[in-house]
């Protein structure tokens, strides 16, 4: 049955789609318009339906990303992507094998490296890299010959390693990681605070206009120590509250204040130290995040 059909491949191509646009919604539309042209399609004169909706799906990723990323040049402040939980996708939740596929590079540390690279290469990197497209099937995909798709992959690949740190790091040294994140920055003291960050540490926070951010990135260990120090003096007559969740494949970390949720954090860590956190703050981004609970709160 066709509807089955298209059914079956839908965590791919959100997957694919979320990890182009970076937003939910965006994704979203991107899965729409894959699946109403799959029911106008001659399915009998298919060669691979997976062939035919990945090719749909990324070219209408592309299309929406150039347009995207003209709205993002007037964006208030660093543009980060929209966070988002497994539990919280808008179709039947994928089987372990999809929930794999989803959770390898997905981190926000990840999106946000993408975004410098432009459409086509963005979705000549992820096909190869990510869902394992060999150069053929891509050049089929993008119009292009196989050569050019396996030199846009060579370049984003370096560009991706160059500004994307990697360690190796354990799930439960990332969770205590950002569980002396919450302590400190909750009492907000400045020792535990400066020996918290790495010495080049970088805070990005998405305020979009919508809510107080830097307008660029905070760069330095005891710069950044000196913003939570001062905000945990401003907040110390609010209900404050942490709580640890996994999104973006990964743990984070959600800040209430007076019961409201005003800011996701996730971390790129070598275990013992910060390098860089992102603050997303924009309500409209968090709006994904507020129904997730069962994480474990700061101070179990």
């Amino acid at each position: 049955m066709p509807h089955q059909e298209f059914e079956r491949h839908r965590p791919r191509l959100f997957a694919l789609a979320y990890r182009m646009l970076g937003t939910r919604a965006e994704a979203e539309d991107v899965v729409q318009d894959v699946y109403l042209r799959w029911h106008e399609a001659d399915h009998a004169a298919l060669a691979s339906a997976e062939a035919w909706l990945v090719t749909v799906a990324t070219r209408a990723a592309i299309d929406r990303l150039r347009a995207a990323q003209r709205e993002r040049a007037h964006y208030v402040g660093p543009w980060l992507a929209e966070p988002i939980a497994l539990d919280a996708l808008p179709h039947p939740r994928p089987g372990p094998a999809q929930q794999y596929e989803f959770a390898q590079d997905v981190s926000l540390a990840f999106l946000a490296v993408l975004e410098r690279l432009g459409p086509e290469e963005r979705a000549a990197f992820l096909l190869h890299e990510v869902f394992d497209c060999d150069y053929q099937d891509i050049a089929a995909m993008l119009g292009k010959s196989a050569a050019a798709c396996r030199q846009m992959v060579h370049r984003a690949r370096d560009r991706v390693r160059a500004e994307r740190p990697r360690f190796t790091v354990s799930p439960e040294r990332h969770r205590a990681l950002l569980a002396r994140f919450a302590a400190a920055a909750q009492l907000g003291e400045m020792d535990a605070l400066r020996a918290l960050f790495a010495e080049d540490a970088a805070l990005v926070s998405d305020g979009g206009g919508k809510a107080v951010a830097a307008l660029r990135p905070l760069l330095g260990a005891a710069r950044v120590a000196r913003l939570y120090h001062v905000l945990a003096r401003q907040r110390r007559h609010q209900d404050e509250r942490y709580e640890i969740v996994e999104f973006n494949g990964e743990a984070g970390l959600l800040h209430y204040l007076d019961g409201v949720l005003v800011t996701a954090y996730a971390i790129v860590g070598d275990g013992e130290h910060i390098h860089t956190l992102f603050a997303l703050r924009n309500p409209d981004k968090l709006a994904g995040l507020r129904e997730i609970s069962g994480g474990l709160s700061q101070g179990e």
